[in-house]
């Protein structure tokens, strides 16, 4: 018996019975090598030779969302600016794997880690750009395809200042008393309590470990859009804070066409607020790469 973490996997797939399962529906992949990537929350994630990427769900919850990326992602390839992983192989569910399965293109490139401030200055008008054709998808056409509505309650400053709060005690003792200072100070003097709320077609978890860069350390691929929901834009508009310096974030407001102070507010907050969700898991992974950028996206939020 497995334990009883949220965490904990409903189905294991290794990378034998991926291969038996790709091997089955999609013979012409037969012969290709098949290497684990790795698994996150909701997906083991495999690369079928060097051109392709498999996701298995490994919980009932994660089932929904391949369905509606396999959907909505091919309606999208009109709007991208940026290369995505654009679903290919439709895997269905059989006796020997209870879940739908999907195949999509591999999208190369390198996570943007510890990169230099004038780098990351670099995509400020490639990530203007991304945002502002993704955040004109017609919303109705996206709600068809199953795409969950704020369900996260984006708008809600207030609650989500108190999650924040939370998280800060756990992580503090992995914080310099500077950087606990000025997350401190940021967090008292959040003092709106909601903002209005306004509704594109979001990627939802955009940062450093869904976004690939070049060579160049240019923004060159958007990964995991299992996120995909329509809420407030802030959500996404948050990489001007946590990935951008912020002397690039006045070419990526103009690019994208502009944003209120409300939005700009928010992004900050969920600019911070991811950052921190990811900073918990990578101490409990014992991860200090992962840890010390995410610890930069989020001083780097903070700073104007």
């Amino acid at each position: 018996m497995g334990g009883t973490n949220v965490w904990d996997a409903e189905w294991e797939v290794n990378e034998e019975q991926a291969r038996t399962l790709i091997g089955r529906q999609f013979p012409q992949l037969s012969s290709k090598q098949v290497k684990r990537l790795g698994w996150g929350w909701d997906n083991t994630v495999f690369l079928i030779g060097d051109e392709y990427v498999f996701r298995f769900p490994r919980r009932t919850i994660a089932v929904g969302s391949i369905r509606m990326e396999g959907k909505l992602l091919p309606k999208l390839e009109a709007y991208m600016t940026i290369p995505y992983p654009k679903p290919l192989f439709y895997g269905e569910a059989s006796d020997e794997y209870p879940a739908p399965f999907l195949g999509y293109a591999y999208v190369p490139g390198d996570f943007p880690i510890g990169l230099t401030e004038e780098r990351r200055a670099l995509s400020a008008e490639t990530l203007a750009k991304f945002l502002r054709r993704l955040h004109e998808f017609p919303v109705q056409a996206a709600l068809k395809c199953g795409v969950q509505q704020d369900h996260r309650n984006l708008t809600d400053i207030a609650s989500r200042k108190v999650k924040l709060e939370g998280f800060l005690s756990k992580v503090v003792e992995h914080l310099s008393p500077e950087e606990s200072g000025v997350i401190e100070a940021y967090i008292s003097r959040l003092q709106k309590d909601r903002v209005e709320a306004v509704n594109a077609l979001l990627h939802g978890d955009l940062h450093f470990k869904n976004m690939l860069v070049n060579e160049n350390g240019i923004v060159s691929g958007i990964i995991d859009w299992g996120d995909l929901s329509v809420g407030h834009p802030a959500c996404d508009l948050s990489v001007a804070y946590s990935f951008l310096p912020p002397y690039a974030r006045g070419v990526f407001f103009e690019t994208y066409g502009g944003a209120d102070e409300e939005t700009k507010l928010l992004a900050r907050l969920i600019a911070v607020y991811i950052p921190i969700l990811i900073l918990m898991q990578a101490v409990d992974d014992g991860n200090e790469t992962i840890a010390a950028e995410a610890k930069s996206n989020i001083m780097r939020a903070l700073s104007d």
